[in-house]
């Protein structure tokens, strides 16, 4: 959420920001309903000093015998707190509309952020490792004779619908033995701390990292009223919920893997072939929390962490930074990484790396305690994918693809698959 005060002391920069969103001036509607809202509040407090003033005058007025002043100071103390009550329902229900007002906008790019409509206008920033030079034409990884088996997606459609898959025998080991692999490097190499969560969370958990109000088609919610997350980032982000942490305990990172869910609204019609796009999937999720000055600098090494998982791989990859109509409603700047697909002869987002400010901080109200004192100051939070283990798993098949249906494995993996180095062309490891 957006700082009202920041808008008041300089809308033209505000506006100016929202319009790099490619989005029209709010400040106006803003301001009128702020400045409402604190005239509002400033008539109700007068009221209330009146009324204190006027109920001493009276306790006086009994003091002294004197009735009838008493009796009319009385009414107009009644008079008075009738109207402060209603001066005060009427300024929280403007605080209402203003807070919902600042929840529906997204957050303000950095300035180095380019500006652009959508992905066509991203900018590279580096590239790691060169394609492969194959002598045969790759296919796409569902149509690797040795995945086949192992990749299931009828019987999935039979149990689920569209956009889900099973996993069996190799290809579903290989999947576990990738997530294994990426929690290992970030909490042994990395030194973030690895955290189990659940998957069901509150409303205000997903209002607090920006899925709420405005994407709540995006995700799926129970008749409970719970919400499955579509990423631990609102978990981890939300364990600061509420809370005045101490200076001394940031930076906080954390990782988890987990099940994520996504109704994938507004998505028909792509990647409808495969386990690119699912309705359920895995990502191992990297979040980091920390204080105003460190927010970039934790970005830069956020977005490294990420890069080592595709070089321990061996996949080549590209890194990103978004431009202002292709980046994510709570993000300030964001790094993606686009890895190699042979099979669809491309670079494919398999990683987006976050810095959003203190914009979710505002809406968790999470704050943190200044060395040395001070006024008590907002968190600043930064999300990450480490990677998404289903498009790592696309990613090792197809570039790992032989001619004979095949896969060669990474040698990062063979530990964790008991010594295998491949997938061989009728699906079993060996």
């Amino acid at each position: 959420m957006l700082d009202i005060r920041a808008i008041r002391e300089n809308p033209a920069a505000f506006d100016a920001a929202l319009a790099r969103r490619g989005l029209d001036a709010m400040s106006p509607a803003l301001l009128s309903l702020d400045g409402e809202r604190r005239a509002t509040i400033a008539r109700a407090e007068t009221l209330q000093a009146e009324q204190n003033k006027a109920s001493k005058e009276a306790g006086a007025a009994k003091g002294r015998g004197d009735e009838d002043e008493f009796n009319r100071l009385r009414a107009l103390v009644s008079a008075q707190k009738d109207e402060a009550a209603s001066l005060q329902a009427q300024a929280a229900e403007l605080d209402v509309q203003l807070r919902d007002l600042l929840m529906a906008l997204p957050n303000l790019p950095l300035d180095s952020v380019p500006d652009g409509k959508d992905e066509g206008d991203n900018v590279e920033i580096r590239r790691w490792g060169d394609p492969r030079s194959l002598d045969f034409q790759p296919v796409e990884h569902f149509q690797i004779a040795g995945v086949k088996p192992g990749m299931d997606f009828e019987t999935a459609a039979k149990l689920s619908g569209a956009r889900f898959v099973l996993l069996r025998g190799g290809v579903a080991r290989i999947h576990r033995a990738l997530a294994q692999f990426m929690l290992d490097l970030h909490v042994n190499e990395h030194g973030l701390t690895e955290t189990w969560a659940p998957v069901l969370v509150l409303s205000e958990m997903m209002a607090g990292t920006g899925q709420l109000p405005k994407f709540g088609e995006d995700s799926y919610q129970t008749r409970e009223g719970w919400w499955l997350i579509p990423t631990s980032e609102v978990t981890l982000t939300n364990t600061v919920h509420g809370d005045l942490v101490d200076h001394a305990s940031l930076p906080r990172r954390m990782v988890a893997h987990s099940q994520c869910f996504r109704s994938e609204a507004g998505s028909a019609g792509r990647d409808t072939t495969g386990m690119l796009r699912q309705h359920q999937f895995e990502k191992v999720e990297m979040v980091s929390i920390t204080d105003a000055e460190s927010g970039l600098d934790e970005h830069a090494r956020m977005t490294r962490c990420a890069e080592t998982v595709l070089e321990r791989l061996g996949l080549p990859y590209r890194t990103i930074v978004l431009c202002t109509g292709d980046m994510g409603f709570g993000a300030r700047i964001t790094h993606d990484l686009e890895v190699w697909l042979p099979g669809q002869d491309r670079y494919r987002e398999i990683s987006s790396v976050s810095y959003c400010g203190d914009f979710q901080a505002r809406r968790m109200n999470a704050r943190y305690r200044p060395e040395g004192g001070g006024k008590p100051e907002f968190v600043h939070t930064l999300n990450g994918s480490g990677l998404a283990v289903g498009r790592t798993l696309i990613a090792v098949l197809e570039n790992g693809q032989q001619a004979d249906g095949s896969v060669l494995l990474p040698e990062a993996l063979h530990p964790y698959l008991g010594g295998k180095t491949r997938l061989d062309a009728s699906g079993d490891l060996a």
